[in-house]
């Protein structure tokens, strides 16, 4: 076995007794890893590496286990796993009665007339089991979280839709939220989406019933009491950031943008020496304050900054512009909460009309501003843009693919573009419908990642925090399996592990310019590794999804520690 070492620098830690997957060519797998100063000084056989050892060495007997790369989360939405644990939430309920027994508990808890907000109803992380799971088979409504609180405002919110991809999300409010919201007899639904249940003489029941994925409810009636605070933000940080740890996953990549209460989340945290997941956001723009007459002026002037790599740190980094186009009203609705973003942590009124957005385009390619897009009307636009300015070299990024023609390939190969999935929605949920949507000759256009990936443009596997886990969309990619019966969706276009996993580690580098950084196992490199609980490679393919690390380690400090006892 061949081995890779920094000159003249002896390591401070080994991993030793190991099957290490480098995903570098040169030297594809290793027995040893020697760390100093958070970067990789050492790789080669357990006699090469341990012969490099001095009396201060530490050393990690890792007992065969498979060692990879830090993996990479292409769009996380990572902070959004921490904030389900701010409010409280009832836990498993059987029945109505289970469900009033809690709430009486926490309103014994709670200074009389002071809110009670808990989460949602069912079971994390889908909560796809109400109220089905309750004895009577129908949700509580005002008259029975009165008798269990009649002294205290309380309200049920409803989950952030996109965990399950089904609707109708469902909220629910007592007597004294319905009072405090305003919310009465005469009261307009807000919106089309939404439904205020009401009983036969009109009276709201306090029943709220969302044909949405994202809510509006809360935003528009709850959002004084259902808001997360930016202490709130920062204090949930530790475990969102744990739960990504304990799946090997060291960076994660914010495609989706963030807005200005969200980065102050990061900011905070990293300035408090408490962020050890590597961060990149996208900014997430709030167009409503921009004079639209001008967009080209105010990107030059105050957008500069976001160019190239942007600005931060290896720990924090903030590059790129999250873009769409086509405003919507219900977005609007939600965008009144503004700077309160609820669950999504991004703004909603960031779609702007077709000329507006040619406009931002066009400033970003001057510019040299990453741009990341995740809907199919965007496609056209870059390319457009790319017919006056190349876009080669710019990496901009189309995410969240679902179907793709040749065409559409072709136009992101000449681009120059990175693609990030959502195979969680798009494979594994409604892979079925889309098959139904399109004629049988059509169904290797569903998220073709073998088609992309033999055109040389570069996947990057993504979770979108459903769940938290990349070897779900691992899994997704090599299986091509359906929730829905195990069926298969284009198995054609199915990924070899290794392809996989590559699509989890050295392409999320891409996204962030840092393949000189992280993403493979090289000396020189930053120590972010993943020590697992089975082979990717070789375990069977069913227990892929079902992988955890041990350990994780970012800069060669060991961030997660689930070793069995």
């Amino acid at each position: 076995m061949s081995r890779q070492a920094a000159p003249g620098r002896r390591p401070e830690i080994i991993l030793h007794n190991a099957h290490i997957l480098t995903l570098e060519d040169a030297l594809p797998q290793a027995q040893a890893i020697g760390i100093r100063a958070g970067r990789i000084c050492a790789l080669g056989s357990d006699d090469q590496v341990l012969a490099l050892a001095d009396d201060a060495c530490e050393y990690l007997d890792l007992e065969g286990r498979t060692v990879v790369p830090g993996l990479i989360d292409g769009h996380a939405h990572l902070d959004r796993e921490g904030l389900k644990g701010i409010y409280p939430s009832l836990g498993t309920v059987e029945s109505i009665a289970d469900i009033q027994e809690k709430i009486a508990a926490l309103a014994r808890q709670t200074p009389r007339g002071e809110w009670i907000v808990v989460m949602p109803l069912g079971t994390p992380p889908l909560f796809d089991d109400m109220p089905q799971a309750l004895r009577e088979g129908r949700f509580p409504d005002r008259h029975d979280l009165d008798a269990a609180a009649p002294d205290h405002p309380v309200y049920i919110r409803s989950i952030w839709g996109f965990w399950r991809h089904t609707t109708p999300l469902v909220s629910i409010a007592n007597t004294r939220a319905l009072e405090c919201a305003g919310i009465n007899e005469q009261t307009p639904s807000p919106s089309p989406q939404v439904i205020i249940e009401r009983d036969a003489q009109g009276i709201p029941t306090g029943v709220f019933r969302e044909n949405t994925l994202m809510p509006i409810v809360e935003l528009v009636f709850f959002r004084e009491v259902t808001r997360f605070s930016v202490a709130a933000r920062v204090k949930s940080m530790s475990r969102s950031t744990a739960a990504y740890h304990a799946f090997g996953t060291t960076s994660v990549h914010e495609g989706h943008g963030a807005a200005s209460e969200l980065v102050r989340a990061y900011q905070k945290t990293h300035a408090a020496g408490q962020l050890d997941m590597r961060i990149q956001l996208a900014w997430s723009p709030n167009w409503r304050s921009v004079p639209v007459e001008d967009i080209a002026g105010f990107m030059e002037a105050w957008c500069g900054w976001l160019a190239d790599t942007g600005q931060g740190d290896e720990y924090f980094r903030i590059a790129g512009m999250f873009v769409d186009m086509g405003p919507d009203p219900d977005n609007r609705l939600r965008a009144q909460a503004y700077p309160d973003t609820g669950w999504a942590g991004f703004n909603y009124d960031t779609a702007r009309e077709r000329d507006q957005v040619l406009a931002v385009l066009r400033a970003c390619a001057r510019l040299r501003i990453q741009v990341i897009a995740i809907w199919p009307n965007m496609l056209g636009l870059f390319h457009q843009i790319h017919q006056e300015t190349s876009l080669k070299g710019l990496r901009w990024v189309l995410g969240h693919v679902s179907t793709l023609s040749p065409q559409a390939v072709e136009q992101i190969r000449e681009m120059g573009l990175i693609v990030t999935t959502h195979t969680n929605r798009y494979l594994y949920k409604e892979g079925p419908l889309l098959c139904e949507r399109l004629p049988a000759e059509r169904h290797g256009e569903i998220v073709p990642l073998r088609t992309l990936t033999d055109a040389g443009i570069p996947v990057v596997l993504a979770t979108d925090n459903v769940p938290v886990s990349l070897f779900h969309p691992m899994w997704h990619a090599v299986a091509r399996k359906a929730r829905a019966n195990g069926m298969l969706i284009s198995p054609e276009q199915a990924l070899s592990r290794e392809e996989a996993l590559r699509c989890m580690t050295r392409n999320g580098s891409l996204l962030t310019w840092q393949e000189a950084e992280k993403g493979s196992l090289k000396v020189g490199k930053m120590a972010d590794l993943a020590v697992l609980s089975a082979n990717p490679l070789q375990c069977p393919e069913a227990q892929i999804p079902e992988i955890r690390a041990v350990m994780t380690m970012v800069g060669g400090r060991i961030v997660h520690h689930g070793w069995p006892s």
